[in-house]
């Protein structure tokens, strides 16, 4: 599967997903959302992948945000169809129940920011700037980042950054919550790759479970997540990984997890 805006690499389970269109910093097009989309749904069933990376082709940027030129000409109908598009693409990415590690590299600015806050999780080089500046355009994020911003590091955090239209560095971005670490350049993608290996370790039904749960207990009050959660653990209590789990701990050996 090929694509004019995206590269795959697919090695030892992990899927390295590449934004690529350095030449504009990375930034999206209609196009490119598309291609993304089609990406992660073809990783969604593809078994021999355990693991998602997502990146910017370059040191300079993860993803410069979307095309001025195609948001200028919208009106009220065609922006919530723009709106739902990009949407419906990081739903993809935030859906997939597998891990998606953000390698965020230089700029994630406006819907580059909103794909790295669909991730599950963030690691930034110490030259990622990152921040959701379309107030300073007369617009407001809308491919999710009104949303996500706010769960992942509060309604106070979230509002300074999108009312100010402020950028904000790599160690600011650890500071608020908004990565889970900060590396060296050099040092970013295999740094992404250890994590998703030592992710790849454990059984992959419960990982897939515990996606699930977490996700969909955003989603509601603490009452209906710990009952969303109790069900999933009834579930992974069936499963033939479960019992190869326990029973490698027991007899101190290491698992044989199967998938099942």
């Amino acid at each position: 599967m090929e694509f004019n805006n995206v590269k795959i690499e697919k090695a030892e389970g992990i899927a390295v997903v590449t934004i690529n269109r350095p030449q504009v910093l990375n930034a999206l097009n209609i196009e490119t959302v598309g291609e993304i989309r089609q990406v992660f749904m073809a990783l969604r069933d593809d078994a021999e992948v355990q693991a998602v990376i997502l990146t910017g082709e370059g040191e300079k940027s993860f993803c410069a945000g979307a095309n001025i030129d195609e948001i200028k000409v919208l009106n009220s109908l065609s922006g919530v169809d723009f709106a739902h598009n990009g949407q419906c693409t990081l739903n993809t990415i935030e859906k997939l129940q597998k891990p998606v590690i953000a390698a965020v590299n230089g700029f994630a600015l406006g819907g580059g920011c909103e794909i790295a806050l669909a991730c599950h999780m963030r690691i930034a080089s110490k030259n990622a700037k990152m921040g959701l500046p379309e107030v300073s355009l007369g617009v407001i994020p809308g491919y999710g980042g009104t949303q996500r911003l706010a769960r992942l590091v509060g309604k106070g955090k979230a509002l300074e950054m999108i009312l100010s239209a402020k950028i904000i560095d790599a160690d600011e971005a650890y500071r608020i919550g908004l990565v889970n670490s900060v590396v060296e350049q050099a040092d970013l993608l295999d740094t992404a790759k250890n994590l998703a290996k030592s992710i790849m370790k454990h059984g992959p039904v419960a990982v897939r479970l515990a996606l699930e749960s977490v996700s969909r207990g955003l989603e509601t009050n603490l009452e209906q997540g710990l009952a969303i959660e109790a069900k999933l653990f009834g579930l992974i209590c069936s499963t033939d990984d479960k019992t190869e789990g326990t029973s490698a701990f027991l007899e101190k050996r290491k698992p044989n997890f199967k998938n099942t």
